[in-house]
């Protein structure tokens, strides 16, 4: 389970197990207290002093663990000492409203961090967490797991779309906003994953090896930032260890979750043991009930309301738009005029659907405003809006390694007509195929991933959820037929963990046990038009393919939380039935959609990937063949849009034939509408990327198995400091998207850059100034980005960001603009970390001074010298 170090502490995600179904919301008050330590006009500090000297070791011990309730993360209350329950609620992108009981389990669903940090905006990350604060308390919560600070290191991080970017300053600032937001109600915020927490794949064990200057300077800075400036309430620790420890057992965690594996009884008998000092649990109970007393937790009894779903949708479609990231605009195509339109053709599996991210951070929005939908009302009456699928909707199959899943509309289910796509499927709860089976339907396409992803609560894929009870030990076979669309040769391939057969034509192409998850492959010829008969037998049948969640008792009650309510297994079943075909075999649903697009205006494709707690990405690639529908559609029509709607960056080998991009995140429950803004020039696009997109899989600072996703259960992180734009920069490596790029509507220009002092001792602010023009016809915001270099004598990186200014100007409009540098400032924007005096410390020497528009389009330089 994830651990919290300061203040109450926060289990994570997945990991909840519950022995009974949870309860309805207890909404009765405490009763009054007329006690010292309710006396709200002593500090914090006095306050936990004064209850802990009335607390029974019992009690105390209570208070540093949880236990099953009603929330995925709950600590009951001590009412005759006035001490509430602690009420936690996952994010962080809104509140993932566990109990169903309470607003049917909805709230609003905001745009994905990874898009709130697109928007460079303190301001709006702030709005962003007073909403979550104001719904983590109509929700009856009182503890917010959120936000996340985890650096992205590793582009297919699997939780890349709820960090903040990879820059630790640009984390640490946003993430700060955002605390101060939520905080504003008695809630107390939860940063995460201290420390090291950068890839998903085997989060549970790995081990993060680092030197000491890179982890001060990378990956804790944003937590040492989000202390001092937002007065964060509690942290909770990783799933890894770091240098071969488990640093939050070593270094302070306060409270355990979701249960009292170690923080109950045998923490009991380790104290009467002599073995830890009363002293160290107390200290334990005194930084909980500080926190508690500091943010008002005592006098705000949790409790439901309802809140405004309407004005949140807004504010969702707000942050969702200054977020969007305009990667692309060749001729000018964008914006729009549904003036000079008569049809627009929308084309992707999801663009009707809710695109998220999976896992503990999935939140069931109050509605949803799909792209389609948001481009249909934008357009208007007078523009007839079409919709293609053009490929599969995506699932957590796509994250498996392998071949692309053979699109359904090659596929004719057994039994069935021609115009039915997909195969026949037949489900036992055995793996041995035996007896009825206990469910009969119509798939897609072979492609399942259960076990964690199958969860209701975390599982963000549009198509029929697998009912729980196939989460373990099962078997499934699939009939039907498969028809080429060109004639040629064709590599089927099983990609599968447990037993896999295949069978064309009767032919028995594949048979393999499955012992590790792994791909099989065979070669055929095919002629187009021919339909050859197809079988495949698959058994989940491993035996950690059964293995129930973590702490739980029984498989059937597991994860009741989260949407459980039977089947437990965290692992499951994994098979995609995939394929590798001729360039010329272009299948009948890209057909289709090529079709719409040619008779259409203008095409926008929107394109997705499929993120999800506890897996990472296997590669950059766009899953489904999307890149082939992007690159038929361009073909049918030269004014084709593409809408990245994505967590984190995606490979673009059709980049060249399509003349706009638009990088919409993971857009929230107004993401249609925010698109459509966008599209049609009611907002123009300021967002600037968090992250570095690269050409390819190998075209990054990670270069070796050794760095990820580790050799032998170590991840050796030897990149050092060149992390994200830093490590592009170093190692000479040319981006697709640099760090920082995004394009408007109008144009700026920059002149007359000031560096006052110009020389410092280092212990003064700086001032970093200079003249912005719009020089086009639009009223645009631009995001100024000021980078430094420090001297060569550090060893630091060529440059690093240490501030930004976000700038709206009218058409010829100039300002003088500053950012202020100061040395002082928790983000540390002249210092370097000495590990030989093991703290922060300012070289003397000349420091280069960069404006710019992104980490690679510097307008102005100068020097300072310290």
């Amino acid at each position: 389970m994830d651990e919290t170090n300061t203040g109450p502490v926060a289990g994570e995600s997945g990991y909840t197990a519950s022995s009974s179904k949870p309860a309805n919301v207890d909404e009765t008050p405490l009763p009054a207290l007329d006690a010292p330590w309710m006396n709200a006009s002593l500090s914090p500090d006095e306050r936990a002093a004064l209850l802990l000297a009335q607390m029974t070791l019992a009690e105390k011990i209570d208070l540093v663990h949880g236990e099953y309730g009603p929330y995925g993360f709950y600590n009951a209350p001590i009412p005759h000492l006035g001490i509430p329950a602690l009420t936690m609620a996952d994010g962080p992108t809104g509140i993932h409203v566990s109990n169903a009981a309470v607003n049917e389990g909805r709230a609003t669903a905001l745009p994905a961090p990874i898009a709130l940090a697109a928007t460079w905006d303190p301001a709006t990350a702030e709005q962003y967490g007073d909403l979550i604060g104001n719904e983590a308390e109509a929700t009856g919560h009182n503890v917010f797991l959120g936000p996340g600070l985890d650096i992205a290191r590793v582009p297919v991080f699997g939780r890349l779309f709820e960090a903040l970017g990879e820059d630790p300053v640009l984390t640490g600032r946003m993430a700060a906003a955002y605390i101060r937001g939520v905080q504003r109600h008695p809630i107390v915020a939860c940063a995460k994953h201290y420390n090291m927490n950068t890839q998903e794949q085997q989060r549970m064990g790995i081990d993060a090896h680092v030197d000491e200057r890179t982890l001060q300077e990378i990956y804790t800075l944003p937590f040492a930032i989000v202390v001092k400036e937002a007065g964060l309430g509690s942290a909770m620790g990783a799933f890894n260890a770091t240098q071969s420890t488990v640093e939050a057992a070593n270094a302070g965690l306060d409270q355990e979750m979701p249960a009292a594996t170690y923080f109950g009884d045998r923490l009991v008998e380790a104290i009467e043991a002599g073995q830890v000092s009363m002293a160290t649990l107390e200290d334990k109970v005194r930084r909980i009930l500080r926190t508690m007393f500091a943010l008002g937790l005592f006098e705000h009894p949790v409790g439901i309301r309802p809140f405004p779903i309407q004005e949140h949708g807004q504010w969702a479609r707000t942050i969702a738009s200054q977020g969007i990231v305009l990667l692309k605009n060749r001729d000018a195509l964008l914006p729009l005029s549904s003036d000079a339109l008569h049809a627009v053709a929308v084309i992707g599996a999801d663009a009707d659907a809710n695109i998220t991210g999976g896992g503990s951070s999935l939140v069931k929005p109050t509605y949803l405003l799909s792209m389609v939908e948001g481009i249909r009302r934008r357009a208007g009456a007078g523009v007839q809006v079409e919709y293609a699928l053009g490929v599969d909707p995506l699932s957590a199959a796509d994250l498996l390694p392998g071949p692309p899943a053979i699109p359904s509309s090659v596929l004719t289910p057994a039994g069935s007509g021609s115009d039915v796509r997909g195969l026949h499927a037949e489900y036992w709860t055995n793996p041995h195929f035996a007896g009825e089976p206990s469910l009969v339907r119509t798939d897609r396409q072979v492609a399942l991933n259960l076990g964690f992803f199958n969860y209701p609560g975390f599982n963000a894929s549009l198509l029929p959820q697998t009912p729980l009870e196939f989460n373990n030990i099962m078997s499934v076979r699939w009939t039907g037929s498969i028809t080429a669309p060109a004639t040629g040769d064709y590599t089927l391939s099983l990609t599968h963990l447990g037993t896999a057969r295949l069978f064309l034509d009767d032919q028995r192409l594949i048979d393999d046990p499955g012992v590790t998850l792994s791909t099989q492959s065979a070669s055929v010829h095919l002629v187009a038009g021919e339909a050859h008969t197809l079988q495949i037998d698959y058994a989940a049948d491993r035996p950690e393919q059964g293995a129930s969640w973590i702490g739980s008792d029984s498989v059937s009650d597991a994860n009741e939380g989260y949407g459980g309510g039977g089947g437990g297994g965290l692992v499951g079943a994994k098979v995609r039935l995939g394929w590798e075909h001729p360039a010329e075999a272009i299948c009948p649903m890209i057909q289709e959609a090529a079709a719409l697009a040619a008779r259409s205006d203008v095409a926008v494709v929107v394109v997705r990937d499929y993120n999800n707690e506890d897996a990472d990405r296997p590669g950059l690639t766009l899953p489904n063949e999307q890149d082939l529908l992007v690159q038929a559609v361009a073909r049918a029509n030269p004014r084709t849009i593409v809408a990245l709607a994505t967590g984190g960056a995606a490979s673009m080998p059709w980049l060249d034939q399509v003349p706009a991009v638009l990088a919409c995140w993971y857009g929230g429950q107004e993401m249609g509408s925010a698109l459509a803004s966008v599209l049609f020039g009611d907002s123009n696009p300021s967002g600037k990327l968090p992250i570095t997109f690269p050409r390819s899989d190998r075209e990054t600072p990670l270069s070796s198995p050794e760095q990820y996703p580790g050799v032998n259960g170590v991840a050796h992180y030897s990149e050092g400091l060149a992390v994200g734009y830093r490590g592009y920069d170093q190692l000479g490596l040319e981006p697709l998207f640099p760090f920082g790029h995004g394009r408007s509507y109008t144009s700026f220009t920059y002149a007359d850059l000031k560096v006052e002092p110009k020389t410092s001792e280092g212990n003064s602010t700086i001032q970093v100034s200079f003249k912005l023009t719009n020089t086009g016809s639009r009223v645009g915001a631009e995001i100024a980005q000021v980078y430094l270099g420090l001297p060569a004598s550090t060893g630091e990186p060529s440059k690093r960001l240490v501030g930004w200014t976000k700038v709206e100007l009218g058409p010829g409009e100039s300002r003088e603009v500053s950012v202020t540098l100061d040395p002082d400032a928790a983000s540390r924007p002249l210092s370097y970390w000495n590990v030989d005096t093991n703290r922060w410390e300012i070289a003397p020497g000349d420091y280069v001074v960069y404006v710019a528009a992104s980490s690679r389009d510097i307008h102005l330089t100068d020097t300072l010298r310290v």
